[in-house]
């Protein structure tokens, strides 16, 4: 089933529950932290930037995850097959990072003496600011990206968990944004130009249980000469009002029903991430193969806090097809597919 949310309205009711779970293609619901019932130390919010084309990426993310903030750039080099990424983590923000209650505009920003890092968003365009020292061999990064081109649809989930009823995911994912500017590590440099470059956004915002895996895909870039992506996932929480899998041609959604990721096994019985994946939705409208380049791997262990994170980049083919029955086929289209674990 794929419940569509249809009327706006409180995210939350008065005792910090769904008040109704299922997908839409716009923010049509109001999130407010304040709103939220739930042990304030359990509530997350980020902002997650993708930026790239054919041969470089960049990422960069500011999370206010209550009693751990973080802010990390990624700079990814697909020719090479090289990534750098480095983080920044503080203590106990619960709220003071003050990340936008909505996507469509707000700015939030953070600076000490380790980065610099600020995503201005005025309603029509985005700017995305990043200076972190020592990043790289000692070396500065400075980036500086433009988006704009907002398509009319993204994908939009409230997803419910069953084990908590006061927890909760509100996720945005906006593809296909076009994208310009310049990155730099010291003598290093790489330019994205908008007719080649795309942007997206994960724009979270919850309350999670301490334990969770999750399944993530994404991709935009130009078919044919036309906008074109998808966002497909699953793992967590209750989905059995709606999926999170969409597919975007020129600016329009199409919705897709369960996807399943096929990720090879090495001969141990572990996730061999480099080899061949297979992607396939369960309405048989999405079927894709994925050859990994480039595995951005971390693997972090604080005792009550870990996270194993396989963030792969690489190339997808395949077919898929639009609401209206338009067959669109897939060659060596470059997005990525992750697979994450949690205890936070």
């Amino acid at each position: 089933m794929q419940t569509r949310l249809t009327e706006a309205g409180s995210l939350l009711d008065s005792e910090g529950r769904l008040n109704e779970a299922g997908y839409a293609k716009t923010l049509i619901k109001s999130y407010e932290r304040s709103a939220i019932k739930a042990n304030p130390l359990r509530i997350k919010e980020w902002d997650y930037y993708l930026i790239y084309n054919q041969n470089y990426g960049l990422a960069l993310t500011i999370a206010d995850n209550s009693y751990m903030g973080l802010m990390s750039a990624s700079v990814l080099d697909f020719v090479h097959r090289t990534e750098t990424t480095k983080s920044v983590m503080t203590a106990m923000p619960m709220g003071h990072l003050h990340l936008p209650s909505t996507s469509e505009r707000g700015n939030v920003s953070f600076r000490n003496s380790k980065i610099d890092i600020s995503f201005f968003n005025d309603g029509n365009e985005r700017r995305l600011l990043c200076r972190f020292p020592n990043f790289r061999e000692s070396r500065t990064l400075e980036a500086s990206i433009r988006l704009y081109g907002m398509p009319r649809d993204s994908m939009v989930i409230a997803t419910p968990f069953a084990e908590d009823s006061r927890a909760f995911y509100y996720n945005q994912k906006i593809n296909c944004m076009r994208a310009s500017g310049t990155v730099k590590v010291g003598d290093w440099s790489m330019s994205f130009r908008p007719d080649d470059s795309f942007g997206g956004l994960d724009w979270g915002r919850g309350v999670w249980t301490y334990q969770n895996t999750w399944y993530w895909s994404s991709a935009s870039g130009l078919l044919n000469g036309h906008r074109f992506g998808w966002n497909l996932g699953y793992g967590f929480g209750d989905t059995s009002a709606a999926s999170e899998n969409m597919l975007f041609y020129d600016g329009t959604g199409h919705k897709l029903d369960r996807v399943t990721f096929d990720i090879p096994k090495d001969g141990s019985g572990k996730d061999a991430y480099l080899r061949t994946w297979h992607f396939r939705s369960s309405d048989e409208r999405l079927q894709m193969t994925f050859v990994p380049i480039l595995d951005r791997h971390a693997d972090t262990n604080a005792g009550v806090i870990e996270s194993r994170q396989h963030q792969v980049f690489g190339k997808f083919s395949g077919s898929a097809v639009l609401d209206d029955g338009t067959v669109l086929w897939i060659k060596d289209f470059m997005g990525f597919a992750e697979k994450v674990t949690n205890r936070w």
